[in-house]
Order: C-alpha cells, then sequence, then structure tokens
C-alpha cells in the first residue's frame, strides 16, 4: 500500500536562543517496506548533521547549531509502499508463561519493572482463557484492551503507568500500548513500544497524528504488531518511526535550548494518504 506523510514541527521561542544538539526520529522503519521519496528540512541550517543508528536499529538524524535562533521548524515527508504480515500459526510455540535464556538479546524488552499486580493478574486471566497459546493470547489481549480502555488524546506527556491505565480505564494511545506492553511481560513475552503513523487504505490525504502501538517478539516468526488502541494487530496502513524499549525513547524531536526565562511555541502538522 502506498502511504506517504507530511510532518511539519515548529518551535518558536520569546527570545533568540542558543540551541542543544538534537535528535531527529522521523525516518520510517523499513521492516515491512520498501521506501519511495524522502526528504528532512532543518531550519537553521545545522553546524552538524549526521545519520546513525541507536541500539535497537531505528535511524536517527542528529543535528547541531551554530548562532541563537528564534525558531526552530523541521519538516519531514516520505512515501513509502507497505506489505501486509503474513499470518503465522502458533502451533509450533510453547505455552504461556515463558522463560528465556539470559543473553539472547531480547532482556531489554521484558526486564524491567512494569508488572503491576492488577496487570498482571489481567495478563494470567486472559492467558487461561487463550489456552495459554501466544497468538491467542496477544488477539485477546488486544481486544479487551480496546473493549475495557477509553481512548483519550493527549497532546503531551509521557506514557502513564500501565496500571494507572488500567484501573482509570482510560488513555492516549501510548498509555494504552504501554499498558499492553506490561501485560505481555508479566508472561516473560519480549514486547516493545512503537511509535509511527496509522491510516487505513484509500485514505485521503488529510490532517492525521502519531500514534503507537506495540511488537511482541516471537521465535520463528520475529517482532509482531498489535494496536490495541484499534483493537486490530498492525498491518499494512501501520508505519514505523522508532520502536523501543519504552515511551520515553521515541519523541519525533528531542532537544532544547540554553536561556532562562523563555516562553517555548509548539505548532505542528502531519499529512497522511494512502492508496
Amino acid at each position: 500500500m502506498r502511504f506517504s506523510v507530511s510532518h511539519e514541527t515548529l518551535y518558536r521561542y520569546s527570545v533568540p536562543v542558543s540551541l542543544a544538539p538534537h535528535l531527529l526520529r522521523l525516518d520510517p522503519r523499513l521492516d515491512g517496506g520498501r521506501l519511495l521519496s524522502r526528504e528532512l528540512f532543518v531550519e537553521p541550517a545545522p553546524v552538524l548533521r549526521m545519520e546513525e543508528f541507536d541500539a535497537h536499529g531505528n535511524a536517527l538524524t542528529r543535528v547541531e547549531f551554530g548562532a541563537p535562533t528564534a525558531e526552530l521548524r523541521v519538516d519531514s515527508r516520505f512515501v513509502i509502499d507497505t506489505v501486509a504480515p503474513t499470518p503465522h500459526s502458533a502451533s509450533a510455540m510453547a505455552p504461556l508463561p515463558w522463560a528465556f535464556p539470559l543473553g539472547d538479546g531480547l532482556d531489554a524488552y521484558r526486564g524491567q519493572p512494569w508488572c503491576d499486580p492488577a496487570v498482571a493478574e489481567l495478563a494470567q486471566a486472559l492467558a487461561s482463557q487463550a489456552g495459554n497459546s501466544p497468538l491467542a493470547f496477544l488477539e485477546l489481549l488486544n481486544r479487551t484492551l480496546h473493549q475495557r480502555i477509553d481512548n483519550r488524546f493527549r497532546l503531551s506527556g509521557e506514557a502513564q503507568s500501565a496500571g494507572h491505565t488500567l484501573s482509570s480505564g482510560r488513555g492516549a494511545c501510548r498509555d494504552i500500548a504501554t499498558l499492553f506492553i506490561a501485560a505481555c511481560r508479566c508472561l516473560k513475552l519480549p514486547a516493545r513500544f512503537v511509535s509511527g503513523y496509522h491510516a487505513p487504505p484509500h485514505t485521503p490525504t488529510g490532517a492525521g497524528d502519531l500514534h503507537a502501538w506495540a511488537e511482541v517478539g516471537l521465535p520463528g516468526i520475529g517482532w509482531q504488531g498489535w494496536d490495541p488502541s484499534n483493537g486490530i494487530p498492525a498491518g499494512e496502513g501501520h508505519v514505523a518511526l522508532c520502536a523501543t524499549p519504552d515511551q520515553t525513547a521515541s519523541m519525533p524531536v528531542e532537544g532544547g535550548f540554553f536561556a532562562n526565562g523563555v516562553t517555548v511555541t509548539l505548532d505542528y502538522r502531519v499529512l497522511i494518504g494512502t492508496g
């Protein structure tokens, strides 16, 4: 499916400031797609611009600036061809919960203390209902969170704790993804946070936004995406920018400035179209 994105970000400062180095996470991951075109415009023009990958395989653009400025503009545009994931069978998978050997390379995706008692109780109950089948559990968890958690847009702030989202029954997409990840980790399933864009097929180009979902590492399959905010598996309508152990390392524009008493305003616009 053809998927096009225009993501414009503009920071305005009340007085000129010296910008700290910034990290830009705006390049699409190519796990299941083919990049057709790519543009990344930064103003003021950086004095240093480096393209690199982080420890989790995400493309980063590192920029450093010179003279003070009253604005920072970052405009990202790309077109990518996405593909639908291949269906898989759970018949060859061991029942839940899993035990993994140390040093399998996935410790970062299951080792954090996210297992709130209420979340653990939910995960264990759903696993039992699913007959301890990994794929059946993931499908049931995805559907359950979609039905039980009220998806509410929240512009700023880090993800809520999984326990808070579960007890309150509401959260933004990043909160619901974090809850999904926590439930998986309670059963020793490696899971990671994904930030990117989502749109169904044949969406005319129009206003969109960043979206968040989860991926779970399954033996013989690899990373499989789940979108509990929408109650669907992640598919050709999902384009990932980055996949990380948690939400804190997923900001599309990360950086700061050197000044005191400065007022900052942020304007952004995301346009998405699919064909």
